[in-house]
């Protein structure tokens, strides 16, 4: 078994999803839940096939997205692994739950918008992700003045009252 690690290629900005599914209606499927869930949603995805032509299938309502997650797919190449890109202004916090929900989605990895490195495990009959290695080691523990900069932040954007 050779250990391998692999960088997701994406703009800053750009929020993503990194999962395991089962099968190859994964991609009409995830595709369905992202724009039902979200009017307007701007959005890429791609999904490894596990068998057969063993192809990275492809979706979205973004062309450069699209394109985006094709690249970083072909670039784990781990059987069953999808990933979506989020357009700016488009979050994880959003779609996460309809994306868990869908009936093929056995995980999911990783949701952010941080650089982000897979683990992946390859063996003489595929690849497989091992985990991933999400933003940054932590610097240590929140402090008071830390605990009301995170407070009032999540108010300032809406997302507390």
């Amino acid at each position: 078994m050779e250990l391998t690690v692999v960088y997701i290629e994406k703009p800053e900005t750009v929020n993503f999803v990194l999962g395991q599914a089962h099968f190859i209606k994964t991609v009409e499927d995830l595709h369905e839940a992202l724009v039902g869930s979200v009017p307007g949603i701007k959005f890429g995805l791609a999904f490894c096939e596990s068998s057969g032509p063993a192809l990275v299938r492809a979706s979205g309502t973004d062309d450069k997205l699209i394109e985006l997650a094709k690249r970083n797919a072909l670039a784990l190449s781990a059987g069953h692994s999808f990933i979506i890109f989020l357009d700016e202004g488009f979050y994880p916090v959003n779609v996460l739950n309809v994306v868990k929900m869908v009936p093929e989605v056995c995980r999911i990895f990783c949701a952010t918008a941080n650089s982000v490195e897979v683990i992946l495990a390859e063996t003489e009959r595929g690849r497989g992700i091992l985990g991933v290695v999400d933003g940054v080691k932590t610097k240590g523990i929140e402090t008071e003045d830390d605990i009301v900069q995170r407070k009032n932040f999540l108010r300032m954007i809406g997302y507390k009252l």
